[in-house]
């Protein structure tokens, strides 16, 4: 049917507007398209290149070289030295057995290191790196480098460790330092990154752990290119870290080495401080170890050796081994008599050898007693009689004030681990603890260094430096970080009289060069330099009175064991004090015979700068010092100079 031409032209006008509309349409969406597309190169260019690059770029942490520890004379103490070794990748290895088949071929891999390998990945995500091989040699090392084509998931790499060039010397006031563990991530707080990277150590004992933040570094950074395998092809650029910050202790290494070597096989502790500034110039505890043995992770049967010896030489016995202080706490209780009014220097008190409180008899050493005694004598013959009569006109509230003030009894602020704070009792003290009053029987105890008085060798030091120069004597063991000076360990002088202080060392004097006193043989002359102490005997058990009835057995006549603790402090000169010591030797029986001989060879060190000469001894005694110091196994000193560094 033909149309009219009104309709057609209606028609046609329909379907031109349909078509703009459409047209429109497309249009539009594909302008749409064109600014997404725009804005996709244009604006997101940038991030898609960035991830696009994150698929063959990363990014990997640098470790630090970590800060250098020297003593006073820049002696290396614990440096750092270049190693090394081989590790893997479990996921870009594929097969890491296949892979360690391959590697036996080129080098020879330890059995223990590979078991401790394998229990490392199991427990490790399988993206991190895990040792297979450490402290290889060069050629090792490049016969692996040669051959890294074929070796999947295999890196050779050439880092940095610990390690400690005075051996044992050292052992428990540096410390040591070994890889991070996962209870060091458990109470990590800091969430730095360094703590995630394969094989990174970090201070475990002693200075390493207390002053770790200062040793460790910050991070450094490098970006590697890696293969569709993983596989590393090339080194992009590198930005340092930064380096740990270097520490100057003020021990002295030489001193420390003659110490160390004078102790011996001996269960003991000796600390010599600096009266002037606190400078802890030497601190040993015998017998020691090597911290090289822990660097890498000690073996099992080393360890059960050192675990397993009576003598204990992984306990730190310098600021960790509690003591009665024995006689040596007899100048605290002087002291505090005087304060108070209770005593004169004229007034004799009688020891018949024993004296009766409470119904209790207590006993002086001296089994018949030693007559009308002043107070020069009661410390130049260590009169215990004498001293429970302090006790009792004194009181515990005043002597316990009074050893504060000397040192006992606080937690003194060193970079160490597990420093104690020893004890001093009072009668809050054993009402708190013990839900026990206090009895002046405890007091009489007390007195003497006894009871529940407890010191370390490092407070008993203190104590001496205190009162020999009447100075606030706190120790100080690290003299500078970085070059940066640290606070001198004297704030002050003591408020204790200087009267009071001068009979205290008069009598103290008389101990070791009067013929009476208890150290007389172990009195020096160095040039006209003479010196002052006290010897101290600790009982490690009781004597019953049975034994007493029989005679008391000699030390020498039971186990070790059950002997008492030998103990000595002195200082020198005794008319100008610059160095303090303390001696323990634990169940050396008497102080005079164990501890005072000990004490005079350290201190005669420290006073002339080496080994001593013999004609600072008494002319009987040359022959025995010379034979007794030309055995000593002495390691030589000398500064860092162009040994090991930060490299």
């Amino acid at each position: 049917m033909k149309r009219n031409p009104q309709e057609a032209l209606l028609s046609a006008r329909g379907i031109s507007r349909r078509a703009a509309v459409l047209g429109g349409l497309q249009l539009g969406v594909a302008g749409l398209l064109t600014a997404r597309l725009a804005k996709l190169q244009l604006d997101g260019g940038q991030e898609f290149r960035l991830l696009a690059e994150e698929n063959r770029i990363n990014v990997r942490l640098i470790a630090p070289a970590r800060g250098l520890i020297v003593d006073r004379n820049g002696v290396e103490i614990a440096g750092n030295e270049q190693i090394y070794r081989v590790s893997v990748i479990p996921d870009d290895a594929g097969d890491v057995e296949a892979v360690i088949a391959q590697l036996r071929g080129l080098i020879r891999l330890d059995e223990d290191r590979l078991a401790k390998a394998r229990r490392e990945m199991a427990r490790s995500p399988s993206f991190v790196a895990v040792t297979l091989a450490e402290r290889l040699t060069w050629e090792e090392l490049s016969a692996v480098a040669l051959n890294a084509p074929a070796l999947p998931g295999i890196t050779p790499e050439v880092g940095l460790s610990r390690v400690y060039p005075r051996h044992d010397d050292f052992a428990h006031v540096v410390g040591y330092v070994g890889r991070v563990s996962d209870r060091d991530l458990e109470r990590d707080t800091t969430d730095d990154p360094l703590l995630r990277v394969p094989q990174f150590q970090i201070g475990k004992t002693g200075t390493e752990q207390a002053m770790e933040a200062s040793l460790r570094g910050r991070a450094g950074s490098k970006r590697i290119e890696v293969n569709a395998a993983g596989r590393i092809m090339r080194e992009l650029d590198r930005e340092p870290g930064i380096s740990g910050r270097d520490v100057v202790m003020s021990i002295d290494a030489g001193l420390q080495n003659f110490t160390q070597a004078r102790l011996g096989s001996e269960s003991a502790s000796a600390v010599v401080i600096d009266c002037r500034n606190g400078d802890v110039m030497a601190a040993v505890s015998a017998p020691s170890f090597d911290p090289n043995l822990f660097v890498q992770g000690i073996s099992q049967p080393d360890y059960d050796v050192l675990r397993e010896n009576d003598h204990r030489p992984l306990h730190n016995k310098i600021v960790q081994g509690l003591y009665p202080p024995g006689s040596t706490f007899k100048m605290v209780t002087l002291l505090a008599a005087l304060a108070a009014g209770e005593i004169t220097p004229n007034e004799t008190v009688w020891c018949g050898g024993s004296t009766r409180v409470s119904g209790r008899r207590f006993h002086c050493w001296k089994r018949g007693g030693h007559g009308h005694v002043a107070l020069n004598e009661s410390l130049r013959e260590s009169c215990d009689v004498y001293y429970y009569e302090l006790a009792q006109r004194t009181g515990i509230e005043r002597m316990a004030a009074m050893a504060r003030k000397l040192g006992l009894g606080i937690r003194h602020d060193l970079e160490m681990t597990s420093v104690s704070e020893g004890l001093i009792p009072d009668r809050a003290w054993k009402r708190k603890r013990r839900s026990e009053e206090w009895v002046v029987g405890d007091s009489l105890n007390a007195s003497i260094g006894q009871g529940f008085v407890l010191a370390s060798p490092l407070q008993l030091a203190v104590m001496t430096a205190r009162l020999s120069s009447g100075l606030n004597v706190s120790p100080r063991l690290v003299r500078s970080i970085d070059g940066a000076a640290q606070p001198s360990g004297v704030q002050g002088t003591l408020d204790i009289p200087r009267s009071h202080l001068d009979l205290v060392r008069r009598a103290m004097y008389d101990v070791v060069n009067s013929p009476r006193g208890t150290a007389g043989r172990s009195k020096f002359d160095l040039s006209g330099v003479k010196w002052s102490g006290k010897t101290g005997t600790s009982q490690v058990r009781n004597i019953t009175a049975a034994e007493r009835a029989r005679g008391v057995f000699r030390n020498e006549d039971l186990p070790w064991d059950r002997r008492d603790h030998a103990l000595f402090v002195g200082y020198a000169p005794h008319d100008d004090p610059r160095y303090a010591v303390s001696v323990v030797v634990e169940h050396g029986g008497g102080g005079s015979k164990a501890a005072a001989p000990v004490a005079r060879d350290i201190m005669l060190y420290a006073l002339h700068g080496g080994v001593p000469p013999l004609e600072a001894y008494p002319s009987g005694q040359r022959g025995e010092a010379e034979e007794r110091l030309g055995a000593l196994r002495l390691a030589p000193v000398a500064p860092a100079g162009g040994g090991r560094t930060r490299a």
